[in-house]
């Protein structure tokens, strides 16, 4: 009676562990009774040295473990012969040497667990929580597994602090030296459309269609979006009532400024929608090679341009065409192109100079001129000569211009809104101009508006800043 007694405890006991390791873990009971094979085998092997002398590496196994699923209880047998070879005493010998092995192979076997699982998620948005700090990655918490997230994937110039809650996007599972890792992102254009689709419910439907994202990150994005079923707009729905949709989404980037247009089949409005705010621009498409060249008006050239180039190349990277600004004089002042992703990109730089600044993280105008008054590392004299005459290159906006189309524009990045005029015959496509000020914090909503010159005009951006 005692020995039925004990057996259905072992039985129990063992099942009840099984049972325990495999619920917990995620993995199946035949990956963990595998791992205990193999860990009695590597036990035995260490206990009985001299009967795998004449074994070669690489050669079958002459033994195998076989364990009862139902009472744990394991046997070591020799191939060949079938024979029980299990020394006496080697259920202890076994337990404490195979422990470890047990445990590393468990998790190996969680983590590819883990990793199939986020597999299938790639590609998608989660939320998740500042862990640690890995060097310059930043690890974070996304559930079952965790993230990391490199300096590239991270937006320029947001700090990350411990237990902080943010939404990233899982853009990848690498190899790298610590097995296959989970990558995630704060700084892909692809975050900003799920951003979009978690807040607005036309986006998620399929009701409104993301046709295309520019984006620096941490600066400035701009998307196109357009309607696939009629009676929706398509700028108004991202917007949101008094813009707390957008809101919601420039929060989450840390306030990054977001401008919305209206996508168009028509290249000439749909680059005449992406150069916005300038006005009354002449556009001259070469769809063979995929460029624009784009003459504005010397009061607008400032407005098209952008800060440090930066509408320009924003709407090259919408448009996917290389777009060069020109002045009335003819003269080309300003070029973008959808593979700059930088500032320092617009300068003519040879490529040995650029992979420098970018490694020293200097990727701004402003930031390389700051940097030119200190020593750059691994820039010399010559260098140092020729980034001076690109920066001479690039052409300022003259201040009276400035001044007279758009006062603020230098202080409020040039933001569609703000460096629109106060007057205008156009009729607006959006019924609604939202405007909330506060002590702290300026938003402004202006929602684009349609042409009725006989130029072809495409809706201004609707441009949200919040400083």
């Amino acid at each position: 009676m005692s020995n039925t007694n004990a057996a259905a405890s072992a039985r129990t006991e063992f099942a009840a562990a099984l049972n325990q390791i495999c619920s917990e873990r995620g993995i199946e009971p035949e990956v963990v009774l595998d791992t205990i094979k193999a860990a009695i085998l590597a036990a035995f092997r260490k206990d009985s040295p001299e009967l795998f002398v004449d074994q070669e590496e690489g050669s079958e196994e002459k033994y195998a473990v076989t364990i009862d699923p139902v009472t744990g209880s394991a046997q070591i047998k020799e191939i060949e012969t079938d024979k029980d070879v299990t020394p006496p005493g080697f259920g202890r010998i076994a337990a404490q040497t195979a422990k470890q092995v047990i445990l590393q192979r468990v998790r190996e076997a969680e983590k590819d667990a883990i990793i199939g699982e986020y597999e299938e998620r790639v590609g998608t948005l989660v939320s998740g929580m500042v862990l640690r700090f890995d060097g310059k990655n930043v690890i974070i918490d996304i559930g079952r597994g965790q993230g990391v997230m490199p300096p590239e994937e991270q937006i320029s110039g947001e700090f990350y602090k411990m237990n902080q809650r943010i939404a990233v996007f899982i853009s990848d599972i690498r190899d790298t030296m610590r097995g296959k890792t989970i990558i995630v992102s704060r700084a892909t254009p692809e975050l900003v459309k799920e951003l979009f689709a978690r807040e607005v419910p036309e986006v998620a439907s399929g009701a409104v269609e993301i046709k295309a994202v520019a984006r620096e990150a941490g600066h400035r994005t701009k998307i196109a979006v357009a309607s696939t079923q009629d009676g929706v707009d398509p700028v108004g729905s991202c917007v949101g009532q008094k813009g707390v949709r957008v809101q919601e989404v420039i929060s989450e980037l840390n306030n990054e400024k977001i401008d919305i247009i209206q996508f168009s089949d028509n290249l000439s409005n749909f680059i005449t929608a992406a150069l916005a705010p300038a006005e009354n621009l002449n556009i001259d498409i070469n769809e063979d090679k995929k460029s624009a060249v784009v003459t504005v008006p010397d009061d607008q050239l400032s407005l098209a341009i952008g800060k440090g180039g930066q509408n320009v190349r924003l709407a090259a990277k919408l448009t996917g065409y290389k777009i060069d600004i020109k002045g009335q004089s003819g003269e080309a002042v300003a070029s973008g192109s959808e593979d700059d992703k930088f500032e320092i990109d617009t300068l003519e730089l040879s490529s040995r100079v650029k992979n420098v600044l970018v490694k020293a993280e200097i990727t701004t105008l402003d930031g390389l001129r700051t940097a030119l008054e200190d020593k750059i590392e691994g820039v010399g004299p010559k260098a140092i000569e020729e980034i001076k005459a690109a920066l001479d290159k690039v052409a300022a906006p003259k201040p009276e211009e400035t001044k007279a189309e758009a006062p603020e524009a230098e202080d409020k990045d040039q933001s569609a809104s703000e460096a629109a005029p106060t007057e205008s015959t156009e009729t607006p496509a959006v019924d609604a101009e939202i405007t909330s000020t506060s002590e702290e914090t300026s938003e402004e909503i202006s929602t684009p508006k349609t042409s009725n010159k006989p130029k072809a005009e495409a809706a201004k951006p609707t441009t949200v800043d919040q400083e």
